[in-house]
């Protein structure tokens, strides 16, 4: 490629696809995303095949990084729930405080006494890798999935230290470059005016985002996306003119006050900013990366693996350690903190600020600094990203898939579809807001959570990772179909299957069926059947089929026996689903059918005439000793 052609919008352009290419194959081949990207900025740097050149985009490239970087962190805020982060609080507070002071002493010993280096080098070496941050943590514990506690404090950690490790390390700079004489006055002096300007500013853009979101009037429906967007990356700059570097403060709490603010849209705001995220990630890690002069990294020699070892080994468990003392974790979680620092975007982005900085003013040591940091980077991100998974299994902290079904409706009908799981040996979860309800399905000794299915505290009480399906049960189609699209936007796998209402036309099959499947095997009055499974009219009953007839031997929902017979579940070979549209039963099969108590002999002569035997019927509820379970009423956190 001539460099006559070469220009800076290519060069973002090549960065953008190359960042998506990579985290795609990072997926195809299950490691972390972060390692890819990291050698395909390496490989596609002018150092190698020349394709990524940073240099072109002259003092675009930071601005283009404080933007990327406050929609990184805002997104990464809006995801937090300040009730799960209480609970974890002590610990977090502790570790981006102390935790990170301990971290930025050894980091400074370690370049002082390994590395060489000046003291001021030494030290703002120790400020550059007091952070972690959300672009490599979040991917790594969305892919090894371990207990609440320990994913809580990793999450809150990168967050909030990204904050506290990139103004501390500013700051640091700026007194670096002053006279001794001010070092003092200037550093406490900036560090509270950075902290009040960032959350003054961020606050209050957080509370008009909020509000904006939540009125019906003032922000259309499909501009609230991109308003979000835009106010974040204004607000980001506005703080950053008010006081630099303050920008990261002012995103993350906007971030924190709209995800906690019972916003309507908080969902799809969420999985836009995902995406976004997702994009931008890729795009600055090859940028930096290619960035970076392999010949300053390898001139760092064997002194560079050592300091990069000692954070590992020493100053990261230390910090922990220190951090930790008092806290409700077990030793092994707090073993798995102490090995998951990797460093990220931040600290790369900061590193390549002080070598520019301490350039402009003819001091020596910039490059060695931002090579050394990226040395951390490259190590953290690629040891400990690879290994996370063995440590966390040997460890034990990897969070069990509750697996089984999410029904959402504790109607007379959802019992009896979660009765008749139950019995199969499947793990069923019932929300619904009706205390009656909840409290009759606990009678039953199912597990019910008391709330609203569409709500997305509820749903992540619900625990939606690594289960079997969703289904949609209440008597309202239109609620069961916003059910399962919210649920999509958490695992798109999963099955999702949507109870149909017959002779309703508010919602056509065709339209249920676009993304789901539909329960029961096609549209049934829904009201009828609860209704009788509330008043005890309706059995389970299991049948085998052994002649299949020619016509059909799937019971349709034909006006003869649509009042008279429901499919409930399909058993193939000891596997066990929900009967949907797409179920056609084989011989050998076995169903759980629903039969109303007036019309069981038609039921009944049906399934015999199409080939079918009765095996064996599914218990009624039933609770011992004659002691009910305590009243429904809204759970803990921890249910």
């Amino acid at each position: 490629m001539e460099h006559a052609t070469y220009s800076p919008a290519l060069c973002v352009a090549l960065a953008l696809m190359a960042g998506m290419l990579a985290q795609v194959l990072a997926r195809r081949l299950s490691i972390p995303g972060i390692v890819v990207l990291l050698g395909t900025g390496v490989l596609l740097g002018p150092e190698v095949l020349g394709l990524v050149r940073p240099t072109t985009l002259g003092g675009a490239l930071p601005m283009l990084v404080n933007f990327s970087v406050a929609v990184i962190l805002f997104e990464g805020a809006l995801s937090l729930d300040v009730r799960r982060l209480r609970k974890e609080g002590r610990v977090i507070r502790w570790l981006v405080t102390v935790g990170a002071l301990v971290t930025a002493l050894c980091g400074a010993l370690a370049a002082r006494h390994v590395m060489g280096w000046s003291w001021r080098n030494a030290l703002l070496f120790g400020t550059l890798v007091m952070v972690t941050g959300p672009t490599v943590i979040t991917p790594l514990l969305r892919r090894i999935r371990v207990v609440r506690p320990v994913e809580t404090v990793l999450e809150g950690e990168g967050i909030f230290v990204d904050a506290v490790g990139a103004i501390t390390a500013v700051v640091a700079l700026e007194v670096a470059l002053r006279p001794p004489e001010e070092a003092l006055s200037t550093f406490f002096h900036a560090l509270a005016l950075r902290w009040a300007v960032g959350l003054g500013v961020g606050g209050l853009a957080g509370g008009l985002i909020a509000r904006g979101l939540k009125s019906q009037r003032a922000i259309p429906e499909e501009l609230r996306n991109v308003f979000s967007l835009a106010m974040v990356l204004g607000l980001g700059q506005v703080s950053g003119a008010l006081a630099p570097e303050s920008g990261v403060v002012a995103v993350i709490a906007a971030g924190l006050v709209v995800g906690n603010a019972g916003v309507p849209v908080r969902r799809e705001l969420v999985t836009f900013k995902e995406q976004l995220t997702v994009m931008l990630v890729g795009m600055l890690f090859v940028l930096l990366a290619a960035d970076v002069r392999l010949r300053e990294v390898t001139a760092l020699g064997w002194r560079g693996l050592v300091t990069v070892g000692l954070l590992m080994v020493v100053a990261r468990p230390l910090a922990v350690w220190a951090s930790t003392q008092g806290a409700r974790l077990t030793w092994r979680e707090k073993g798995f903190i102490a090995w998951m620092g990797p460093r990220g975007i931040v600290a790369a982005a900061v590193a390549s600020l002080f070598a520019n900085r301490l350039e402009a003013h003819e001091m020596d040591g910039g490059p060695a600094l931002r090579a050394l940091v990226f040395l951390v980077i490259a190590v953290t991100v690629v040891v400990q990203g690879l290994s996370g998974g063995w440590v966390a299994d040997w460890l034990g902290v990897r969070r069990t898939a509750p697996g089984g079904y999410v029904l959402l409706g504790a109607n007379g009908l959802g019992r009896l579809v979660a009765r008749a799981l139950k019995a199969a040996g499947q793990h069923v979860t019932l929300v619904d807001t009706g205390d009656e309800a909840c409290r009759r399905a606990q009678e039953e000794g199912l597990h019910v959570i008391f709330g609203d299915g569409l709500d997305e505290r509820t749903l992540l009480r619900a625990q939606l990772e690594g289960r079997a399906g969703f289904v949609g049960l209440t008597v309202n189609e239109g609620v069961n179909l916003l059910f399962t699209q919210k649920v999509r936007d958490h695992d798109r796998a999963a099955p999702r299957l949507v109870a149909m209402h017959r002779g309703h036309s508010a919602i056509r099959k065709e339209h249920a069926t676009e993304h789901n499947r539909v329960l029961f095997g096609d549209e049934r009055g829904l009201d009828l059947w609860a209704s009788w499974c509330d008043r005890g009219q309706v059995s389970l009953e299991r049948w085998v089929l052994e002649a299949p007839q020619l016509e059909a031997s799937t019971p349709g929902a034909s006006r003869a026996l649509e009042d008279a017979l429901l499919p409930v579940l399909h058993v193939r070979d000891g596997q066990v689903r929900l009967y949907d549209d797409l179920t056609r039963p084989l011989t050998g099969d076995r169903v759980d059918f629903a039969l109303h108590a007036e019309r069981a002999d038609v039921a009944r002569d049906w399934l015999a005439a199409h080939g079918w035997r009765p095996e064996a019927s599914v218990p009624a509820p039933a609770w011992s000793g004659g002691i009910l379970p305590e009243p429904c009423g809204p759970p803990s956190l921890s249910s």
